[in-house]
């Protein structure tokens, strides 16, 4: 039951600062923005696994350092370190897992994204002569590419679809901030970024719920004795 009053709140939350961020009175933006990951968090510690083994607490503590990028990104590196420290903990947990293998194509799918970003976003922030900024913002990317190559590790779809959401809302973040003004970019990057922290959350449930049905699915030789 409580579970799904924190979702529902989530939800409706999470629908208001996205689509009536306008109608936010300024003095309290930041706290309507923070309240749907912090539901998030309620939800990730009372999500109910066997053993509480470091998937669900890497997620967990994952989840905590991108509320507090949530807040710190008003200045801009500081939120970044946050949100990078987010993600390690993310590929830790992924990390932990190994339920299946990152595909060959998805590997360099990445790959040639995160060439092609490094040199779109960071070259230009380098040319502006903020050198500091540009080597955060490689890092960056690197951080949040590696985090999408290892959520296939898991096996499990709501992480992978987490990742991708995540890759997708930083990728129109960096364009918006740093290339161009991109249509809607508030409605489109926060919709994206509370969709990837909603799914890595259900990752923690869904993760063990397919690791024990392997544990426990019976083995041929089990089915037949003789």
């Amino acid at each position: 039951m409580t579970r799904k009053v924190f979702t529902l709140l989530f939800l409706g939350f999470g629908i208001y600062y996205v689509f009536f961020f306008q109608t936010i009175d300024s003095s309290v933006k930041m706290v309507f923005k923070l309240i749907p990951m912090i539901l998030l968090i309620a939800l990730a510690f009372t999500t109910r696994v066997q053993l509480k083994a470091p998937y669900y607490w890497l997620i967990s503590i994952g989840l905590i350092f991108c509320a507090i990028g949530d807040y710190t990104l008003q200045w801009f590196i500081v939120g970044l370190c946050f949100f990078l420290t987010g993600h390690i903990f993310y590929i830790f947990a992924f990390r932990s897992t190994q339920e299946a293998k990152t595909p060959l194509s998805v590997k360099i799918l990445l790959g040639l994204y995160g060439a092609f970003m490094v040199y779109w976003i960071a070259g230009n922030v380098f040319q502006k002569g903020d050198t500091v900024l540009a080597i955060a913002v490689i890092a960056y990317i690197l951080v949040i590419l590696t985090m999408g190559w290892t959520s296939f590790r898991t096996g499990c779809k709501y992480a992978i679809i987490g990742a991708c959401l995540f890759i997708i809302s930083d990728s129109i973040l960096a364009t918006n901030r740093f290339m161009f003004d991109v249509p809607y970019a508030h409605e489109l990057i926060m919709f994206t970024y509370y969709g990837a922290q909603f799914f890595l959350m259900l990752s923690i449930s869904q993760y063990f719920n397919t690791r024990n049905s392997v544990e426990f699915q019976p083995t041929e030789g089990a089915l037949n004795p003789n």
